[in-house]
């Protein structure tokens, strides 16, 4: 399949219509970068408040709590303008990871019961089928 297949592919996937896909693959991303960039985009910055919790008061005034519900507050060294940026909690990290450690483990040992169980109604099967073949003889 070649690569105008595959956006036809994606276009019909997507729901899109194959001409609405291909004006959409035509279009290029202007050259210049949008107005409301953030400094820490495009400049040197330094991180002048470490990576926090927002307050529900945050959550609803600053935007860059919203992917996350944590920020940091950033000096940018050319503009020397103040903004938040979302960043994560290593504490909140370790956290997810560590429930996510114990819920495969919890899955583990559910799936290993299965199989001890299920072979051992598969063995007293075999058997009772052995005992039956016995008796008739």
């Amino acid at each position: 399949m070649g690569p105008g297949g595959l956006a036809v592919l994606l276009a019909v996937l997507s729901g899109l219509r194959p001409a609405a896909a291909a004006a959409a693959a035509s279009e290029e991303r202007p050259a210049s970068p949008a107005v409301a960039t953030p400094c820490w985009r495009v400049e040197q910055f330094v991180v002048a408040q470490e990576c926090t919790r927002c307050s529900g008061f945050e959550m609803k005034t600053i935007p860059a709590c919203g992917p996350t519900g944590f920020i940091e507050k950033i000096n940018c060294a050319s503009s020397h303008r103040d903004e938040y940026k979302s960043c994560r909690s290593a504490a909140l990290e370790a956290q997810r990871f560590w429930r996510f450690v114990g819920s495969a483990l919890g899955v583990a040992a559910a799936a290993a019961a299965l199989v001890v169980l299920r072979q051992r109604v598969l063995d007293r099967r075999a058997l009772e089928k052995v005992r039956k073949q016995i008796e008739s003889i």
